[in-house]
């Protein structure tokens, strides 16, 4: 499948006056240096220039940042282009967004790759991380539908959402291995893995993406 040139990808942010964009800053270096599951909440304070009576009237505990940094990564994803062609394919409208979603946590690579080796945020690892991390990637899912001109409302919405959730913790491995500039076998990865949650409920009414809205179409 072919891509489009990607926009802007969310880069490690400089200085900057925020205090949350600081703490998730200093602590994805922290973590794509030393590791996630080890990393104490004092460490993360530190490298972020406050205390940790600071750290916390923003972030209590490791879970809120990294909640902050999936927000981010949404962020930057949904800032991107609306889909330009209404009678675009949805998958292939997915593949463009999740593909800037790559391109949004290329800067992070380190960080990412620490926590998924740890076991953070997928269902393997500690219990009580994987639930809180899998429930804060089915939110950013739900995004990126919405990015592509899909619902994730209502019960098909929430199909949608499990079986994108699903394309992207097959696809992350791919990427994190992927040192290519043009990212050739993600794109690979990710395109045969839409096709696969496409075909695998195809029997459900417009699963699993569907059409673009009436409202995207006429937009």
């Amino acid at each position: 499948m072919a891509r489009k040139p990607p926009g802007k990808a969310a880069g490690k942010a400089g200085k900057t006056s925020d205090p949350v964009d600081r703490i998730v800053d200093a602590a994805l270096n922290l973590a794509g240096e030393r590791g996630w599951r080890g990393l104490g909440l004092s460490d993360i304070a530190g490298a972020a220039g406050m205390t940790l009576a600071e750290l916390y009237r923003h972030c209590r505990g490791k879970g809120a940042i990294l909640d902050a940094f999936r927000r981010r990564i949404d962020a930057a994803v949904l800032a991107g282009p609306a889909p330009a062609d209404p009678e675009e394919g949805a998958r292939d409208r997915l593949f463009d967004v999740l593909m800037r979603r790559f391109d949004a946590l290329k800067p992070h690579r380190d960080a990412v790759a620490a926590l998924w080796r740890e076991g953070t945020g997928v269902p393997f690892g500690d219990p009580l991380a994987a639930l809180a991390g899998l429930c804060g990637l089915a939110r950013s899912m739900a995004w990126m539908l919405e990015a592509a001109g899909i619902s994730s409302s209502g019960l098909l919405g929430w199909l949608r959402t499990k079986g994108l959730s699903a394309v992207w913790l097959a696809t992350l491995p791919i990427w994190l291995k992927d040192g290519s500039e043009d990212l050739a076998a993600t794109m690979a990865a990710l395109d045969r893995n839409l096709k696969r949650a496409e075909g695998a409920l195809g029997s459900l009414p417009r699963w699993p993406f569907g059409r673009a809205r009436p409202a995207d179409s006429a937009a």
